[in-house]
């Protein structure tokens, strides 16, 4: 077999089984989404039913404030749902960000010396083409490692702003609480 076909065929072999990486990743993400969201759900219908049966049983007014006393810690059950959810979106996102920066890097750099490769047996005379190209793709690599540095920084932010909403959440219920 040929050097060509034999590096295709392992950079073939490397894709997938970088692909099944990122799946596997994303999977476990969603895995983890799921069993939060079964759990959530059994703990609503518990609090819920528990909150009926509070409501259903009342025999004097102070018991309906009983009941409705209920409602505080499922407002706090909801923050934490939304905090748990976050937690995991953000591991995920990150571990599949961490795991496609590392592979791009390596997929850039193989590509960096195969073109080196070829130009090095480019006709006599190409040379300024050839350092154009080499430029250009400087410049590309310039402007990627930008644009990634400027969506990590967005992400960092929308987290931030989440964090920061659901901690005026958690003051809003407790001054509702409170009064």
């Amino acid at each position: 077999m040929n050097q060509p076909a034999e590096q295709f065929a392992a950079s073939a072999q490397t894709a997938l089984s970088d692909l099944n990486t990122l799946a596997a990743t994303a999977m476990a993400g969603f895995e983890k989404l799921v069993e939060l969201n079964l759990a959530t759900a059994k703990a609503a219908l518990a609090d819920t039913a528990a909150q009926m049966q509070t409501g259903l049983s009342a025999k004097a007014p102070q018991d309906l404030a009983a009941a409705a006393a209920l409602a505080q810690p499922m407002a706090d059950k909801a923050v934490a749902y939304g905090r748990a959810v976050a937690g995991i979106v953000t591991e995920t996102g990150t571990a599949l960000s961490k795991a496609a920066e590392g592979k791009f890097a390596d997929v850039q750099a193989q590509a960096v010396a195969n073109i080196e490769a070829a130009m090095k047996h480019a006709p006599a005379g190409s040379e300024a083409a050839v350092a154009a190209f080499k430029n250009a793709m400087s410049t590309g690599q310039a402007a990627l490692a930008t644009a990634q540095s400027q969506a990590k920084q967005a992400a960092d932010m929308a987290g931030k702003q989440f964090a920061a909403a659901t901690d005026m959440a958690v003051k809003a219920s407790k001054g509702v609480k409170a009064r």
